[in-house]
């Protein structure tokens, strides 16, 4: 009771800070989501997260890195008890096996996510190249709904390096979903996913 009430808690200041308006180009997808955006915020998790319905909330975990999350204190609290993340390991010297792994247990237990395919922030205003996990994630699990989604502030809001928001008001916007098409190269399918989030800027 108490981790929904603070959950409830970091919804309301998520969107009292930089609004966290959904916007939908599409029907919300029924079924397990994959929703991936641009990354340039360490507010970029929540506002995906508030932007979505109590009951998608209730059932979406972002996938997290554990060198920033996984730390003592209110961060790893919002991590681990209030939005529930997937932690993985960015740094090859902490890995022991595929870095995957959790988030492919997250899907195979029914679990939606929240994937950042960039792999790291960047403070331009549309996505960089597209790193190969999300084509991973695609080919493993075909009947995964692939939701694209635009963050449109929040790299002058909270760019990297900064502590405290400026109070610019973000909309969410998702695309409508795609999947995997047979026999289409990595390559060819990383561009077009990102060509689906840029769509939406």
């Amino acid at each position: 009771m108490i981790e929904r009430a603070a959950a409830a808690a970091l919804v309301g200041t998520t969107r009292l800070l930089v609004g966290a308006r959904a916007q939908w180009r599409a029907a919300p997808p029924a079924g397990q989501c994959l929703y991936f955006a641009n990354h340039s915020s360490h507010l970029d998790t929540m506002a995906i997260w508030s932007a979505l319905s109590p009951a998608q909330r209730a059932r979406t975990r972002p996938v997290a890195a554990r060198d920033y999350w996984d730390k003592p204190g209110l961060r790893g609290y919002v991590a681990g008890k209030m939005l529930h993340a997937v932690l993985i390991e960015r740094r090859r010297e902490d890995r022991d096996g595929d870095p995957l792994d959790p988030v492919i247990a997250a899907l195979h237990a029914g679990d939606s996510l929240i994937l950042f395919p960039e792999g790291t922030r960047t403070a331009e205003r549309l996505p960089q190249r597209f790193r190969g996990g999300l084509f991973r994630l695609a080919e493993a699990f075909p009947e995964l709904h692939l939701v694209p989604a635009y963050l449109d502030t929040l790299h002058r809001s909270m760019p990297k390096g900064a502590h405290i928001p400026l109070p610019l008001y973000c909309t969410v916007r998702f695309g409508e979903a795609m999947q995997r098409v047979g026999g289409e190269a990595r390559d060819a399918f990383l561009e077009r996913a990102r060509d689906a989030v840029v769509a939406l800027a």
